[in-house]
């Protein structure tokens, strides 16, 4: 990590402190040495804490576990021009993200463990946030032969996937569930039949029909999550289903469960703050994939992560050049930057009465951390310092101009949130403060 702010002690005082870790939501005070969580409790005051601690009074503001992305686009190795370590970071840091799980579709593919352990020294040396690779799961991501789980989760690699491609090979998926069983590995799948999918670029429907427009099935997303859940069945095997978008895949998802399947899934912010009419006039940059959907699947949606049917809420983070999204709709690239919109979109999400608080914390930090097995999500004393502070009531106006990451792909461009992060702190050190 590079060179950063000293880590002398901090005492978050005053704050509403989220821990859905612990189930809290109160008032109390956090205190920070020696890179880990100390102490978490009410009335710790100046008194109880070291000598030249960094008292900061926050009082009508929120405490939390920093949030762990579990699905972000970083260009390195190769790709350098749409994102790096540094970039990432700091737009990370901005939004509140102390862990980035990066996805392996660089160039070359994170595929072994030379890659991996480029990814963690590169990271290591030039990101002020966490960075943990997921290797892919079949080399190349050709989606034919496995990778070496064994040695790559050995490397550091956290889960295994191929990114925004789909394993259309059963025979390859169910060995890979199987081999993954023996590693208590992380299988995270993203569910779409490209088949399917064909030459379609938003949801099918009336909309899509009105614009001219190919559509894609909700289909392509259950047909590849049936099939997948059934190899669950038959192999064992740990699988996280990544960004779920339609009511059909929560329906199959919620029989999973009730079978006592080891299946967990997840969505992005996009399609719970966004639908299908969002897109307007072909605008080009709500152009993702998987597609936005129809207001009652992003209502559905959001309803599954208040219930826990749906575990975690992730950016989808995927920077994209102005020149191949500002092309007309059905040639624009898909994806969207979100590291520093993913929390006030779901802050919206909370001031609207869709969400508890908590339930939000939880989706975009507890959650991730359990299932990737990282010791952050949580403020319990001994944890590490991976702390945010966020001030919920004030407003604000995305500009993409200010966004921190090269490509300025917004879903949000000129949108108005309230609340945002004020200060983040990774391993005990602050590494963004808003001013």
């Amino acid at each position: 990590m590079p060179m950063l702010t000293d880590r002398r002690p901090i005492l978050l005082a005053n704050a509403r402190v989220v821990d859905p870790s612990r189930d809290f939501d109160g008032i109390g005070d956090v205190l920070i040495a020696d890179g880990t969580i100390r102490e978490t409790r009410r009335g710790i005051g100046a008194a109880g804490v070291p000598e030249g601690t960094d008292i900061v009074n926050c009082s009508g503001k929120i405490v939390a576990p920093g949030l762990i992305d579990m699905r972000a686009f970083v260009g390195e190795p190769g790709l350098s021009h749409r994102e790096t370590f540094a970039s990432a970071s700091q737009a990370a840091a901005t939004g509140g993200i102390t862990t980035i799980i990066c996805q392996p579709a660089t160039s070359p593919v994170i595929d072994n463990s030379a890659t991996v352990d480029f990814v963690m020294r590169r990271a290591r040396d030039t990101a002020i946030v966490n960075i943990q690779p997921m290797a892919a799961l079949t080399k190349g991501m050709h989606g034919e032969e496995m990778t070496e789980f064994g040695l790559l989760k050995a490397a550091g690699a956290v889960a295994f996937s191929d990114g925004d491609k789909s394993v259309t090979n059963a025979q390859v998926m169910r060995r890979a569930l199987t081999y993954a069983r023996d590693f208590d590995a992380l299988i995270v799948h993203h569910t779409e039949d490209p088949d399917l999918v064909g030459e379609g670029v938003m949801n099918e429907g009336e909309f899509a029909t009105r614009l001219g427009l190919m559509g894609i099935p909700n289909a392509a997303e259950a047909v590849m999550l049936e099939r997948d859940l059934r190899l669950v069945a038959l192999t064992g095997g740990r699988y996280h289903a990544a960004s779920l978008t339609c009511i059909d895949s929560l329906d199959i998802l919620q029989r999973a469960r009730d079978a006592g399947l080891a299946v967990s899934a997840s969505v992005s912010i996009n399609h719970l703050a966004l639908n299908e009419n969002d897109i307007g006039p072909y605008r080009s940059f709500l152009k993702l994939s998987p597609p936005l959907r129809t207001e009652d699947d992003r209502r559905a949606l959001v309803a599954a992560i208040a219930s826990g049917l749906l575990d975690v809420i992730m950016s989808d983070h995927n920077p994209q050049d102005v020149e191949v999204k500002r092309l007309p709709f059905a040639e624009a690239a898909p994806g969207a930057v979100g590291l520093e919109t993913m929390l006030p979109a779901g802050l919206r999400l909370v001031h609207n009465g869709e969400l508890e608080l908590k339930t939000l914390i939880r989706a975009m930090s507890t959650r991730p951390a359990e299932l990737l097995g990282l010791p952050g999500g949580t403020l319990r004393a001994g944890s590490p310092a991976d702390v945010i502070v966020i001030d919920p009531d004030t407003p604000w106006v995305v500009d993409p101009a200010d966004l921190k990451s090269p490509c300025k792909n917004t879903p949000f461009d000129e949108a108005r949130f309230t609340g945002r992060v004020v200060r983040t702190i990774v391993g005990g050190r602050t590494v963004y403060e808003h001013v």
